[in-house]
């Protein structure tokens, strides 16, 4: 979630079909315009550059073109660091992918504001139904849809068992101040206590935005996107517990210039064993087996901790999932390919090969059989609140100046004071 960089122009396809979206009752998807003779070509940009999401969707890419022979998908799949800068590229200039990877909030809301994506409460409807309230949240405003989630998850610490036993570790930590006795114990034992991107930016931002949960509670973040004031004295405590770990100098070396997905980045770092643990979402354990060589059943999971005095619930979850919206000018068959993903007997194909947590209300329980999925999926479930990514929730401009803030902070060249108020200048300018 969530550098920007790069620039790209890209074409995209403005074929309109007219006929209506159908699911055939043989488990394929089939529509008027999809099964006719005309020929349709549309674009569908991802981010499944890794596996198992990149089998997953090649196959189901590959199962809906032999059920229509005139439909061609262009597969565009993009890593996550130039996909952002990418489609806000596109987008800026009028455009938007026929199919394509969100994480809704105030990103897809800008999108949906400037027209650039289909409205899919009526058409989708037979599908949104079956997915579950909390998984559909970000892709919905004032009472309709604008896309449909593909995954759900939350940010937890992944750590090294056998790193952590090493240095004496016996337990994860569930307070601040536990944690905080954590790094210095595996510092002291030589190992590197955390793996950052720093150069990405976003993963930075989870440190301070579940930092400012734990001090402030769920409710100061939707104040704050109301009254576009983040300078209250939570959110500075915030700042000042991120510095603490800071002084620590707890990240490897070199991680200023560090990408996440990258072969010297940091789930490489992790994944590798090279560090103790990274602060990372559902998807962490997949992309340290692509990135590096996986840790396998030293890899564990824990929550973030609870900050001794928050006002926030230590039970309290930070994420998000993907989804997909469809362009405003996509042809039919972009949608009905959509659909016919989410179909339970496709998705929970994902589901089962440890690529995503569940999103449908049935039908997909039973193939949770990755332990580290599995972990992730009862966390989210027991937790007692949800808050989606800042750089989602909030508009572009917003969510970039947290991430480039925080990441100032963590660099040193920025105090928990001028992060707040450069946060809070951005939110007041987006919303004159």
């Amino acid at each position: 979630m969530l550098s920007r960089r790069g620039v790209v122009a890209l074409a995209v396809s403005t074929l309109l079909l007219g006929a209506c979206s159908t699911s055939g009752e043989d488990g394929g998807a089939t529509s008027g315009a999809a099964a006719g003779s005309d020929k349709v070509t549309f674009e569908f940009w991802n981010l499944a550059t890794a596996e198992p999401m990149k089998t997953f969707w090649a196959d189901r890419i590959k199962e809906y073109q032999a059920a229509h022979p005139n439909v061609t998908i262009k597969n565009i799949a993009i890593e996550n660091d130039s996909y952002k800068p990418k489609l806000a590229t596109l987008t800026q200039s009028g455009k938007a992918p026929d199919l394509y990877s969100t994480w809704g909030g105030g990103v897809l809301k800008q999108h949906v504001e400037a027209g650039l994506v289909k409205d899919l409460t009526t058409d989708a409807a037979d599908v949104i139904g079956g997915i579950t309230p909390a998984a559909m949240s970000a892709y919905q405003f004032d009472g309709k849809t604008y896309g449909l989630p593909t995954d759900i998850g939350m940010v937890g610490f992944w750590y090294n068992k056998a790193l952590f036993k090493k240095a004496g570790i016996t337990e994860p930590p569930t307070t601040w101040t536990g944690f905080l006795d954590a790094v210095k114990k595996l510092k002291a034992d030589g190992t590197t206590p955390i793996a950052l991107a720093g150069k990405a930016k976003w993963p930075g931002h989870y440190y301070w935005s579940y930092l400012a949960m734990r001090m402030a509670g769920l409710e100061a973040f939707k104040q704050a996107g109301t009254t576009h004031d983040f300078t209250g004295p939570d959110f500075v405590a915030a700042g000042q517990k991120l510095k603490e770990l800071v002084d620590l100098q707890p990240f490897q070396k070199g991680f200023q210039g560090a990408d996440y997905s990258t072969p010297d980045g940091q789930a490489a770092t992790m994944g590798n064993g090279k560090a103790g643990m990274e602060l990372m979402g559902q998807w962490a354990p997949s992309v340290q087996k692509d990135s590096g060589k996986g840790l396998g059943d030293d890899l564990g999971f824990f929550t973030f901790p609870a900050v001794e005095g928050g006002k926030g619930a230590p039970g309290d979850a930070f994420g998000g999932g993907g989804g997909l919206a469809v362009g405003a000018n996509a042809p039919a068959a972009a949608l009905d390919f959509l659909k016919f993903a989410l179909k339970a007997e496709n998705h929970s194909k994902a589901v089962k090969a440890g690529g995503v947590l569940p999103v449908l209300k049935q039908g997909e329980e039973a193939a949770v059989t990755d332990p580290h999925i599995k972990t992730v999926s009862e966390t989210l479930a027991a937790a007692s609140g949800f808050q989606l990514y800042l750089d989602q929730e909030y508009p572009p401009a917003v969510g970039q100046e947290i991430n480039d803030s925080v990441a100032e902070l963590i660099g040193g060249t920025k105090t928990p004071e001028e992060v707040v108020q450069s946060i809070t200048e951005t939110a007041k300018a987006e919303s004159e």
